[in-house]
């Protein structure tokens, strides 16, 4: 596929892709006999898998490592697996401050409804 295509399949800027490959996030891409980048089916995979580990908020650097302990082959599974057990108990962090500041936020939402549009809608009435 072409750079256009996996921009698009992906939900992602060209200039993204080719960001991701000069940082070493995508393992280097093929070319075609005319220089143009050929995305086969692992590439996408490891777009896929960066742009799932993105939207969890993982770091640049942190994909960036993941992917070199990767391409130094099966002596590094255990420090990727600890990199990943490690993201991933800052993720639950995460989403236990998000689940935090969201029942706060229902809470003043509440209130508002109870007793600020309330006073708003008897303001309005009186006129």
């Amino acid at each position: 596929m072409t750079i256009a295509e996996v921009a698009r399949k992906y939900d992602l800027t060209p200039d993204t892709l080719r960001y991701y490959e000069r940082v070493g996030l995508i393992p280097s891409v093929g070319r075609t006999s005319g220089g143009i980048r050929d995305y086969q089916d692992e590439d996408c995979r490891w777009i896929a898998f960066i742009k799932c580990m993105r939207a969890a908020g993982l770091p640049v650097e942190k994909l960036i490592e993941y992917v070199r302990l990767f391409q130094n082959g099966d002596d590094t599974i255990e420090a990727r697996k600890t990199l990943l057990i490690e993201q991933r108990d800052a993720l639950v962090v995460r989403i236990s401050e998000m689940q935090s500041t969201l029942e706060r936020l229902n809470g003043k939402i509440d209130r508002y409804e109870k007793s600020v549009l309330p006073a708003e809608n008897e303001l309005k009435n009186s006129k």
